[in-house]
């Protein structure tokens, strides 16, 4: 490929990127991305924890392209213009993230039945970035498509979000670095060298990298356990996400128009919520502890597996009713205690975002499929990261703390 020029990063050392990578990088919708923390609010507990959407965004640009000039050796791509779409269909994977990241799609899913991956459609197919696209050559739609996984090409499409894609092998050691979590360095230099194509298109990697594909999904459970789903973290973003969805009604913040929604970063939209005067109190003083780290304190917490009882039960309705019970044993206002669940799939994602439940291998130019249950280091984390914490603030943590025996007793009296 032909490159214009290239950027210092602390983890691939130099990102270079071709004319239309950088005029999609200088657009103002993508340096928007600056704007918004890759980890939220995780910056309250690992101080330099303050990278962003937009250089973790270069990053899996970088190794995308990685992986599509080693397949390109390999034969299974047939062109350096082929590499340059995947490369650009990278880039633009989380052009759709509002502020706070993940935490706003929390919002946007349940008020508005949207996520990250429909907006950043709507943005690629309608803004400036299909007028840059078009500029060059490229159909918007097609890179669209590669984005968010609705590629014909299913190998490419696992290269961008999966068990082997560019955006795990970026946002892992990216965020271990800044951090200062040790569990996020993986190698996937490894992994990507390794990869191989099956006759039904779908990504695979050598069985001699699998050690390394191990080491990869572990580094994952590990980074939930002490940053992602850290207890102090977690009280962060359970402010943040009950704010947001109490102004919402108030501030529009759910409203997806262009205008609006591009406006939207992270310290925008606290400010909005902040220099409110009037409106949802119980909002507006979430965001200010927030922003002063005032925050509030875990008072309960368990990993549940598949096999509890109350695993089933983690829906709204039945946190909210739990936070009601809470409250009325301790003789504490009712929004003053928070129920959070924290869900995610201890194994990634595939593009059609189901939770992957096997690895395919090539050895001696035969591929062949090995369940994950079959792979004891990978079996013996599925089904360890939902949890369940319960939160209060701290003038009532002691008053909470008693009285949980009364209401709950692993699940069994909810």
């Amino acid at each position: 490929m032909k490159f214009s020029g290239e950027i210092t990063d602390p983890i691939h050392r130099y990102i270079r990127f071709s004319d239309v990578e950088r005029d999609l990088i200088d657009n103002s919708i993508f340096q928007r991305l600056r704007r918004i923390r890759q980890l939220a609010g995780a910056h309250l507990v690992y101080p330099s924890a303050q990278h962003s959407r937009f250089e973790h965004s270069l990053g899996v640009m970088h190794v995308a392209g990685y992986a599509g000039e080693n397949l390109l050796a390999k034969g299974y791509i047939e062109n350096e213009e082929q590499i340059q779409k995947l490369r650009l269909a990278a880039l633009l994977h989380d052009i759709g993230h509002g502020p706070f990241s993940h935490l706003f799609e929390e919002v946007l899913e349940a008020k508005c039945n949207l996520n990250h991956e429909q907006i950043g459609g709507k943005i690629i197919i309608q803004s400036e970035i299909k007028d840059t696209l078009a500029n060059y050559g490229y159909d918007c739609a097609e890179i669209c498509s590669l984005s968010f996984g609705r590629s014909k090409v299913k190998f490419m499409n696992e290269i961008i979000a999966g068990a082997l894609s560019a955006d795990i092998m970026d946002y892992l050691p990216r965020d271990g670095l800044f951090t200062g979590a040790e569990y996020g360095k993986i190698d996937y230099h490894r992994l990507i060298s390794s990869f191989e194509v099956t006759p039904n298109g779908h990504l695979a990697i050598n069985r001699s990298a699998l050690y390394s594909f191990e080491s990869m999904l572990i580094s994952r459970y590990e980074m939930f356990k002490a940053v992602y789903f850290h207890k102090t973290v977690r009280s962060a973003e359970v402010m943040l996400l009950h704010s947001l969805m109490l102004v919402d009604d108030q501030l529009d913040l759910t409203d997806t128009s262009a205008d609006n929604f591009l406006r939207l970063t992270d310290e925008y939209t606290l400010d909005r919520i902040c220099s409110l005067k009037t409106g949802n109190k119980i909002g507006i003083k979430l965001a200010n502890d927030y922003r002063n780290r005032r925050l509030l304190k875990c008072v309960y917490e368990k990993f549940l597996h598949k096999r509890d009882k109350l695993y089933r039960k983690m829906d709204r309705r039945v946190l909210n009713e739990l936070e009601l019970k809470i409250a009325h044993a301790a003789h504490v206002k009712e929004n003053s205690v928070f129920v959070d669940a924290s869900k995610a799939p201890s194994m990634p994602l595939s593009p059609t975002k189901k939770e992957i439940k096997s690895v395919l291998l090539v050895e001696k130019k035969q591929d062949y499929e090995i369940p994950t249950t079959e792979l004891p280091v990978i079996d013996s984390i599925t089904g360890f990261l939902d949890m369940l914490r319960i939160y209060t603030i701290a003038e009532n943590r002691k008053a909470v703390e008693q009285s949980l025996h009364k209401v709950i007793h692993d699940g069994e009296n909810i």
